[in-house]
């Protein structure tokens, strides 16, 4: 099988785009886990697959290297803005995800501003196994909890130092809390305007950095009182600013960069 892909980054956070707009391919969860294994395949944290789509520029799916699909990506979402504006000279296009109709603006050449939808708040849609307060889960910590498409847990701690973040993240990912898993972040806060965050990824542990857990330590750090409706996230691959203004939709601005484009030759499964 032929199939031809861009692996890009945003601050290290690893994705390859695959446009299968013209060619429609059906890719099996085991041909995507042979794809982001590191040594056998391209190697990736998300992939994220085009498709046609008649009220959008396109829709895009996204999985894990894992083969577990996602309905959100906020690396892989502006790889995908930035590879179309590329292509078309374009400044704002509009795709389609399973979170709905997503904005995507080109503010500089290589920095994308992504509309991520608004955050799910409620138990259910995170979704959680039981009634519990989502603003503090009865875990150890007390961590908040919300969701982006994606189910997100963060904990709020003095010194990232001092974390395992492997250890803990793990722990906390396969809770019974979490029926489809979570997302888990460590955020330090500098001031209401900056946090340095570590992540453990649901299905691929520690990246450089994650968009959509970008945006859901931020969603709870305002939930909590601790941060303003604009800040400037630390990751440690590198800065994305995240903005919400505790009603509406969250957005998310970052660079994003091409690595190389090459084909794939071997079996589909």
């Amino acid at each position: 099988m032929r199939l031809s892909f861009m692996k890009m980054h945003a601050n290290g956070d690893d994705f390859v785009v695959v446009d299968l707009r013209k060619h429609a391919v059906p890719l099996s969860s085991e041909f995507i886990r042979l794809l982001g294994d590191r040594n056998r395949g391209i190697g990736f944290n998300q992939i994220a697959v085009l498709s046609s789509c008649s009220d959008a520029t396109a829709k895009v799916d996204f999985w894990n290297a894992d083969g577990t699909p996602l309905d959100t990506c906020g690396s892989a979402t502006r790889g995908v803005s930035w590879k179309i504006m590329q292509e078309t000279g374009k400044k704002q296009i509009i795709l389609r995800t399973n979170r709905g109709l997503l904005t995507c603006v080109r503010e500089t050449e290589s920095i994308i501003s992504v509309d991520m939808g608004e955050p799910v708040l409620d138990w259910k849609g995170i979704p959680l196994s039981m009634p519990v307060d989502t603003l503090r889960l009865p875990l150890p910590g007390s961590p908040a909890a919300c969701g982006m498409g994606n189910p997100h847990c963060t904990f709020f701690v003095e010194d990232l130092q001092l974390i395992d973040v492997e250890t803990s993240g793990r722990k906390t990912e396969t809770d019974m809390l979490f029926p489809k898993k979570t997302n888990v972040h460590f955020v330090q806060v500098i001031d209401p305007e900056n946090i340095r965050l570590r992540i453990w990824e649901r299905g691929g542990g520690i990246p450089l950095g994650s968009g959509s857990c970008c945006c859901g330590a931020v969603v709870n750090g305002i939930r909590r009182g601790f941060l303003s409706n604009r800040v400037l996230v630390q990751c440690d691959g590198g800065k994305v600013l995240v903005e919400w203004d505790k009603k509406g939709k969250v957005f998310l601005s970052g660079e994003v960069s091409p690595s190389y484009e090459g084909t794939w030759f071997g079996n589909p499964f």
